[in-house]
């Protein structure tokens, strides 16, 4: 008999995955099922980036282990990346690679947190990071985040639920889900108050290059030499350079946090594939152009699309600076329609309306739903029409 954990027992599902999934089969089935679910650009990764991949194949040197911290190339290159994009140039020491940028929040959780320590998390969140948590024995503790606030949290919020467990924030800008972009003068704030009470400072920074309209991604790693030593960076190639099926992620820190973390990775997974570490290396040192078009498509389709959802009825709208997501209050919505849950609601509108979208209750918000621009420009148009006619129905 097979007698499971009680960590695996008390883990939920990714709701991203799972609504993905269902869209999936759903179209199987032969439904018309539009999807804006999985965060994931639907550009192919750029040719130079493909080339470089299959040349490291081609000259054998994708054929074997590599350090299991990353290629001394690969760290060169995330160093070189910094020194363009965050003003310091990370040594090798200070940079670990990983099988995505996911498993790296999870090295982070499990270098750090030990039975009983506390993770502060704003929310709306990033659907893995409470369970990435949870499965090192930590605790996470959760901060609401406003529409009016435009889902940020500010230094008294933190401060009213700052205990001596607490061992970490979690900085998500831009935002998934909601898309907002923390200014300078708040991640001062933020940092400051990391540096003055001793608590690190987890960046996940995945989406700093998309940005859009004039917003400005400000890492919060470049903005002293104090906070940079508290902070913890993630990042990776998978939405910028549309690489999300290679996995590449890398972390950028301070040695001693770095080392414990490469120690995981050597114990886990062992290296990133060899031949995603080669792509990176072009993706981060090559041709940026690529980077920019996608940008500017994204914020087409976002400037294309925010006015015409703001015309569903019973959705309200708080138009996002960068990543690639709508996160409305769907609140007046389900009232409209007749529902108290917002999961029940979500699967509704797939049911009836044939529009794949993801229940902002993974999230940690009940009145949202989540959806995805990193898609064609008709089929968005197609899900926002098909979504009022759900509403007018």
């Amino acid at each position: 008999m097979t007698v499971l954990s009680q960590r695996v027992l008390e883990m939920e599902e990714s709701v991203t995955l799972a609504a993905g999934a269902r869209a999936k089969a759903l179209k199987a089935e032969g439904r018309d099922i539009l999807e804006l679910t999985l965060g994931q650009p639907d550009f192919v990764t750029p040719k130079n980036i493909q080339e470089a991949a299959i040349a490291s194949i081609e000259n054998g040197k994708a054929s074997f282990y590599t350090i299991a911290s990353g290629l001394p190339e690969l760290k060169d290159a995330v160093s070189q990346h910094f020194e363009q994009f965050y003003g310091y140039k990370p040594a090798p020491n200070n940079i670990v690679v990983g099988t995505g940028a996911k498993f790296l929040l999870y090295a982070f959780f499990a270098a750090v947190i030990n039975p009983g320590d506390e993770v502060i998390i704003p929310t709306p969140y990033w659907v893995s990071y409470a369970d990435q948590i949870k499965m090192n024995e930590g605790c996470p503790v959760f901060v609401t985040t406003t529409e009016e606030n435009d889902f940020k949290v500010t230094v008294d919020q933190l401060e009213a639920v700052r205990t001596e467990k607490t061992k970490a924030i979690l900085l998500n800008s831009p935002s998934n889900p909601t898309g907002m972009v923390y200014e300078r003068a708040e991640l001062e704030a933020i940092g400051n108050w990391a540096v003055e009470h001793d608590v690190l400072i987890l960046a996940d920074d995945i989406y700093g290059r998309l940005v859009y309209n004039g917003a400005e991604f400000i890492p919060i790693s470049s903005l002293s030499e104090a906070i940079r030593k508290q902070t913890l960076v993630i990042n990776g190639v998978s939405k910028a350079y549309a690489m999300t099926g290679w996995r590449v992620g890398y972390a950028v820190g301070e040695p001693e946090l770095i080392a414990a973390m490469a120690k995981i990775v050597s114990q886990t997974t062992s290296n990133l594939t060899a031949v995603s570490q080669y792509a990176a290396i072009e993706a981060l040192i090559g041709d940026q152009g690529s980077v920019e078009e996608m940008r500017i498509a994204f914020e087409e389709r976002l400037n294309t699309i925010y006015p015409l959802l703001c015309e569903v009825p019973g959705f309200e709208v708080v138009k996002p600076q960068g990543a690639f997501y709508l996160f409305p209050n769907v609140k007046k919505a389900m009232e409209m329609k007749g529902y108290t849950d917002v999961t029940a609601f979500t699967d509704a509108i797939l049911e009836e309306a044939g529009v794949a979208c993801v229940t902002g209750a993974g999230f940690g918000a009940s009145e949202n739903i989540r959806l995805s621009y990193a898609t064609d420009l008709d089929t968005l148009k197609e899900a926002v029409q098909r979504l009022k006619t759900f509403m007018e129905g």
